[in-house]
């Protein structure tokens, strides 16, 4: 329970009640929240945030919706819509300081870095939702993380009503993982997010999948506008940005992050699929060398090689037709329908392989 030191409240401006929230999330998914308030200023995300403690009422800290799977029966208490807006761009010791606020779209901000030919976060073009997410989520694609870009953090503390910076080593980043999604959830609103940006940097080629989508050189490396232009042509074509005309599109994204094991359990899983002729001798399973010495695999490898494709369905809810990672909603989907094919994913892998996969959205009233 939030335990703002401040004095009692008035309802905050523009409150509603028993607002839908299923046009508020990518999935298009989720019953109505008890009350509802845009905070479209520091001050109004405080403000709600002290009503809400006032009347020990759940908080729930609502974005772009992109990364959210809401309960049927929708959400009990006050439903808080960060919407700052602002960008402000300084010069910085040879590179460029962004900062955004914490309701700007993302890939409106990496559009117009890559137009100012400034290098750090043009392998996250095309990812829906907005900035307050990407140090929540450690968002990251194609080998780059948001986190190599982070300065700071500005937030609103729920505990003491303070707002202050938080340094990227404050923030404790890890892969997909921040302490805004471990041991500091629900502490911590977002309110601005400062990125270091490098005007004339090389852009990031880490993943063979893109740099087999980057036009021919001749020579010369691939421009920012070049590998902006095929990882978004890359995410197309496995219903990863967001289409109207794209029966996958109500998604959130990749549902299951990708494991990271051991070597030696890369190995065991390897030397399994080896044995029961799954994979063939001379073969390689798809694994990435990742921090400390360890081995990040492939989620979507791992759950097709379990038995389960492209365009699989559980009533509504289906496995994407162009991504094995992306849970639809196939219209008309509940949330029980999303997460009993989600647990099935899950379970099929574990009996499988022995690994538990993880899910990258956030589980809002309901459970995996």
């Amino acid at each position: 329970m939030l335990a703002l030191n401040a004095m009692p409240v008035t309802p905050p401006r523009g409150l509603s009640e028993k607002v839908p929230l299923a046009g508020l999330s990518t999935l298009n998914i989720g019953g109505p929240a008890r009350y509802y308030v845009r905070g479209e200023s520091a001050e109004a995300v405080a403000e709600a945030a002290r009503w809400a403690s006032e009347h020990e009422l759940p908080l729930l800290v609502l974005g772009g919706g992109s990364n959210l799977v809401v309960s049927d029966d929708g959400f009990p208490g006050l439903v808080l819509h960060v919407l700052v807006r602002g960008v402000h761009a300084a010069p910085s010791d040879g590179s460029v300081e962004v900062t955004a606020g914490a309701g700007e779209p993302w890939d409106p901000l990496v559009e117009r870095a890559v137009a100012e030919g400034w290098a750090g976060v043009e392998c996250l073009s095309g990812i829906p939702g907005l900035v307050g997410a990407t140090p929540m989520q450690n968002v990251g694609a194609y080998g780059q993380d948001v986190s190599e870009t982070i300065v700071r953090v500005r937030v609103l503390d729920l505990r003491t009503g303070a707002v202050s910076d938080l340094t990227r080593e404050e923030c404790r980043f890890g892969y997909r993982d921040s302490r805004f999604k471990r041991e500091d959830r629900g502490r911590f609103v977002i309110l601005a997010v400062t990125y270091r940006l490098r005007p004339g940097g090389a852009p990031a080629v880490r993943y063979a999948d893109l740099e087999r989508h980057l036009p021919a050189q001749g020579g010369a490396g691939p421009s920012l506008a070049d590998v902006r232009r095929a990882v978004i042509d890359v995410r197309r074509r496995k219903s990863m940005v967001i289409d109207p005309g794209d029966p996958n599109r109500r998604s959130v994204g990749s549902f299951f992050m990708n494991p990271v094991v051991s070597a030696a359990e890369a190995e065991r899983i390897e030397a399994a699929v080896h044995r029961d002729g799954t994979l063939a001798a001379n073969d390689r399973m798809p694994a990435y060398p990742a921090a400390d010495g360890r081995t990040k695999l492939s989620a979507a490898w791992l759950i097709e090689r379990a038995g389960l494709r492209r365009g699989y369905r559980r009533g509504n809810a289906g496995i994407s037709t162009n991504h094995t990672l992306a849970i639809v909603n196939c219209g008309g989907a509940t949330a029980q329908e999303v997460v009993g094919l989600a647990r099935e994913i899950r379970d099929r892998v574990r009996d499988r392989f022995g690994l538990t996969l993880v899910p990258e959205p956030v589980f809002v009233n309901l459970e995996l």
